[in-house]
């Protein structure tokens, strides 16, 4: 880990722990090394460093091009292994970072889901996780996070200090006969299949 990396790491724990009594379940099922596609939901700004910081190796993280343009946070984001993404239709200069990355075996967090929720329900996948798990045959981590959404939801400004917990599920394996056929349709059927693990993923009471 780089100098920032690790002090917004070690921050983001903090943060977490102190103000979200944030827990991990199943925190050993999140391999330490090799390619690695960690697949959660996504229900606030919150997710990334609170899903970041629960594994103890450095992750590369998608994030609104915009962001970048920010004047300070835009010299920083690089150093926090964030690659940029252009929302605005399919960004295949950020696809083709992200499963460089992979490539070199590395670990990337993706949402399957594209955006955050409104209302912290799931919503459907997109394909761009397929691509990525096809052109990779990645592991794939499935993780769903609890509480984010109460905590600080879309479209508020507003934090509140309620518990967030994250659920880390089996990895996945896809094969090269997995990713046979008609691209659109393969594509969408990883992502269906990551999403539906996602969902049957359940937040153990407290």
């Amino acid at each position: 880990m780089g100098l920032v990396y690790e002090a917004a790491y070690y921050l983001s724990r903090a943060i977490g722990h102190c103000c979200f009594d944030y827990r991990v379940i199943n925190r050993e099922r999140i391999p330490s090394e090799g390619s690695l596609l960690m697949a959660v939901n996504h229900q606030s700004f919150l997710d990334p460093p609170l899903v970041g910081c629960a594994s103890n190796r450095d992750v590369f993280y998608l994030a609104r091009k915009s962001l970048s343009e920010i004047p300070v946070l835009g010299s920083i984001l690089p150093k926090l292994n964030v690659i940029p993404y252009n929302q605005e239709g399919s960004d295949m200069s950020a696809i083709k970072a992200v499963i460089r990355v992979l490539k070199a075996g590395r670990a990337t967090l993706i949402f399957p889901e594209g955006t955050r929720s409104k209302d912290g329900s799931l919503l459907p996948a997109q394909p761009g996780t397929g691509m990525i798990v096809a052109k990779t045959l990645s592991p794939v981590l499935p993780m769903r996070i609890f509480g984010a959404h109460e905590a600080f939801p879309k479209d508020s400004f507003k934090v509140k200090l309620c518990p967030i917990t994250l659920v880390v599920g089996e990895v996945m394996y896809f094969t090269q006969n997995d990713c046979e056929g008609d691209p659109k349709v393969v594509y969408k059927k990883i992502s269906d299949s990551i999403m539906e693990r996602i969902s049957a993923l359940r937040c153990p009471e407290r």
